[in-house]
């Protein structure tokens, strides 16, 4: 699974941190002669008299007007805050409406003072990464009676006993992540619920509680790697959903099951990019193939903008026209 720069299997960590993509794709943007808004919350579509879209209109009441408008929001966001539901038809609403975003995963970022080192492949003696800490590393999931034991703690609303952990160390490539000597340790843990089991609150006890049982699981693995913390963020689903708007969650905006993957994404009745609302694009993770950090669903959408594009006005590429 994955791919970098043709090898099969490989996958790549990004110079800086993650945000590197986005400043990336930002200045080749900016490059092309694109202008660029950040923190302009859009508080709906520009509708022309034939239901198209023609821009948006953001809170402070700026009118951004343009003849194609691609949304990187989740298809939910985008249909059911954005677009008046008169202009949509009903059963696509259905469709949007109960679109599964459950997330089951919690980030936590730490900063260690060391490197971990593991039982099952000691540190060297210098202190220097060894291939695995490159990697992903996987822990909790020597076998599927594990995994299925923490599948049914958090159905039943429970933070489970042994989450499955996907553990990453960015700075084990890219020194400038920390200090020298110091490390950022990224760990994923599958199987939280989004909703607790009685209503509880994912609280600051709750999250501290359960992030201290995932250390603890590592610690089992690394031992040390407790003592060697000197901070940590827990993002749980509501924390990602209400900190970067995140429907449930979910960093795929929409789980990726059968039912929600390729041509059923984001509803069956418009798989793909465009949407009932026309000049209106889709070109997020929950656009077709599904998310990941990969760019297919945005390079996807803007092929088929641009071909619309050209279709209804016969614009020649690269002539005249321009995205928002």
């Amino acid at each position: 699974m994955g791919e970098l720069e043709g090898r099969k299997g490989a996958w790549g960590y990004v110079a800086g941190g993650m945000g590197g993509v986005s400043q990336a794709i930002a200045s080749a943007a900016a490059a092309h002669g694109a202008d660029l808004f950040t923190e302009k919350p859009v508080a709906r579509m520009l509708l022309g008299p034939r239901g198209e879209a023609q821009g948006v209109v953001l809170q402070d009441g700026t009118e951004v007007k343009s003849k194609l408008v691609l949304s990187n929001a989740s298809a939910q966001h985008t249909f059911l805050q954005l677009v008046p539901p008169e202009q949509l038809p009903e059963e696509f609403l259905q469709h949007v409406a109960q679109l599964d975003t459950r997330s089951p995963v919690t980030k936590i970022n730490v900063a260690v003072d060391r490197l971990p080192s593991f039982l099952a492949a000691p540190n060297a003696g210098d202190g220097r990464p060894l291939p695995h800490h490159q990697c992903s590393i996987h822990l909790n999931c020597e076998d599927t009676c594990i995994l299925h034991r923490a599948f049914q703690e958090a159905s039943r609303g429970e933070p489970s006993t042994r989450p499955m952990i996907e553990l990453c160390i960015p700075s084990a490539l890219d020194p400038t992540l920390a200090p020298p000597g110091c490390h950022v340790v990224s760990l994923f843990t599958q199987y939280t619920p989004y909703t607790l089991a009685g209503g509880r609150p994912w609280d600051e006890q709750e999250q501290n509680a359960y992030a201290d049982r995932v250390f603890d699981w590592v610690e089992a693995y690394a031992p040390g790697f407790k003592a060697s913390v000197v901070g940590r963020d827990i993002l749980t689903p509501p924390a990602l959903e209400k900190i970067f708007g995140l429907p449930g969650g979910n960093i795929f905006h929409g789980a990726m099951s059968l039912d929600q993957l390729y041509f059923a994404r984001p509803v069956p009745s418009y798989s793909g990019y465009r949407s009932p609302v026309p000049g209106l694009y889709l070109c997020g993770s929950g656009a077709h193939p599904g998310g990941g950090v990969m760019g297919a669903a945005g390079r996807n959408a803007a092929s088929v903008a641009l071909e619309d594009f050209k279709r209804h006005t016969g614009l020649a590429r690269g002539k005249g026209w321009w995205l928002s």
